[in-house]
């Protein structure tokens, strides 16, 4: 499944993403869900425990300013792979 996280983790109920995602899935920060990659954030940490793929939209994060703060464990992807992943993954569920 891909999981699309578009808010601001501040804002988003993160322990239900957490509780619903599987192994395998796919995690793509959106809008302000990008918040969530930036490096020694807790909510990273929380993320990155999950047995999930992680991305995060390269042109959002730079629209934030945000580039140059993201951990390296984060994929950054262009509008182009954010198509693939909805043609990798049937289900999808936003956030």
């Amino acid at each position: 499944m891909l999981h699309i996280l578009r808010q601001s983790p501040f804002n988003a109920d993160l322990d239900t993403l957490l509780r619903c995602m599987n192994a395998g899935d796919d995690l793509l920060l959106l809008q302000d869900g990008v918040i969530a990659a930036i490096k020694g954030g807790r909510y990273l940490e929380l993320l990155l425990e999950a047995p999930i793929s992680i991305s995060a939209l390269q042109e959002d994060l730079e629209a934030r300013g945000l580039a140059a703060q993201i951990s390296s464990k984060i994929d950054t992807v262009s509008y182009n792979d954010f198509v693939r992943l909805t043609i990798k993954h049937e289900r999808q569920m936003t956030w």
